[in-house]
Parts: structure tokens; C-alpha cells; sequence
């Protein structure tokens, strides 16, 4: 047993402030957890603790995770996208999880059954991480508000700054932008934020310093 996977299982999740406690959400799902993770291992991946829960990797690369959610224990894959699901037993977590596919699970018997097909979707991704395969994003997945759009019909030189910022950093202008429900919070918004963008500096740049 890996010392720290472990530790995840028996006393919750680590990265959890109620890690050990009756109210860690990985007490629930301890006996499914363990028995996904016992099918992962099969496949013969390496175990490792990333960002406090265990994830499954060949050659350093992320294959799949084995995580707890409140209402459910779940097997994760990373480029879940590019997998061809035959069993259609996937699910997109967050609309904006572009790549990452899960499986959610709430009963122990449900992962018996499904041993052998969740066995062959881990076989599947390790043979399109071994081929390269790449997922493609979109630069934009989230749709542009009108109120942006109306800036950049007024201002095309702030329209060429927005452009000239990397797909991340549009991205995450959109996103707050989009955000308020009043047309003129969001107007409120994108003036605010007009001299950063000429200044090519990204919405969350600050914090990353």
C-alpha cells in the first residue's frame, strides 16, 4: 500500500480541513474507493498523490485519478474526451472541463459489474497517451457576451488588444465578463478592465506573481 494513498483512504481526503473526521466526504465512499482502486492498479499504472488525492500515471504522464465527491466515489480520466466510451458511462464534470472525463459511482455492486469495462477504458487511455494524442481545445468554449462584442465594434483598437492576449487569458475575461445577469454590470465590467487588457495583463495576473 502506498504510504500516502493510504493515508487518503483511511483518514480523508488530505487536501480536506475535515480530513479524518466524520464529516470527510471520503468516509462515505471508502469501500468503493478501494476497490476502484484495486482495478486501476491491475492495469499495472504507478500510484502517486497529486494535489491530495491519488492519481495514476505511466511515465510521469496523468492517466486517471480515484477521488470522492459528496455524493459519490469516481474514477477520473484525463484525456476522457478522446476515449470512444462504447459503454456511454462517462460524464463531463463542470461544463468548462473540456478534456477530463468521470465516472461516478454510488454503490459498490455497480463497480463490480462494471470491473472489466472500466479495466479496458484505463487500457484505452494509456494507448492514446502512448500514441501522443493530443486534445484539442477550444480557445474560446465560452460564448462571447454582447457587450464585448459591442466594445469591439466600438473600439477596434481594443478589440486587437483582446486578441493579442493568450487563449487562457481571454478565456478568463469572458468568463467574468459574462457573469453578471444586468447588461450594465457587464458593460461596468469590461470598462474596468479596458486598460489592463490594452496593457496585455490577464484578469488573474496578479496573483500569480
Amino acid at each position: 500500500m502506498n504510504p500516502k494513498v493510504d493515508k487518503y483512504l483511511i483518514e480523508g481526503c488530505m487536501r480536506c480541513q475535515y480530513g479524518g473526521t466524520p464529516q470527510c466526504k471520503v468516509n462515505n465512499w471508502r469501500a468503493a474507493l478501494e476497490l476502484l482502486r484495486q482495478i486501476v492498479l491491475e492495469t499495472g499504472l504507478t500510484e502517486e498523490i497529486k494535489w491530495g488525492v491519488p492519481v495514476y500515471t505511466m511515465n510521469g504522464k496523468n492517466i486517471v485519478t480515484v477521488n470522492a465527491l459528496k455524493d459519490s466515489a469516481n474514477i477520473g480520466f484525463y484525456k476522457g474526451v478522446l476515449l470512444s466510451d462504447k459503454n456511454k458511462i462517462l460524464s463531463q464534470q463542470g461544463k468548462n472541463m473540456q478534456s477530463d472525463r468521470i465516472v461516478k459511482f454510488t454503490k459498490v455492486e455497480d463497480i463490480e459489474k462494471l470491473k472489466d469495462v472500466l479495466k479496458s477504458y484505463i487500457l484505452e487511455a494509456v494507448e492514446i497517451e502512448k500514441s501522443g494524442k493530443r486534445v484539442e481545445f477550444k480557445k474560446n468554449p465560452e460564448p462571447i457576451p454582447e457587450e464585448l462584442l459591442q466594445a469591439f465594434e466600438d473600439d477596434p483598437a481594443f478589440k486587437k488588444a483582446f486578441y493579442a492576449l493568450t487563449a487562457g487569458r481571454q478565456r478568463g475575461y469572458i468568463i467574468h465578463f459574462s457573469q453578471p445577469k444586468q447588461s450594465q454590470t457587464r458593460i461596468g465590467r469590461i470598462e474596468k478592465y479596458k486598460e489592463q487588457i490594452f496593457n496585455g495583463v490577464g484578469l488573474h495576473d496578479k496573483y500569480n506573481r
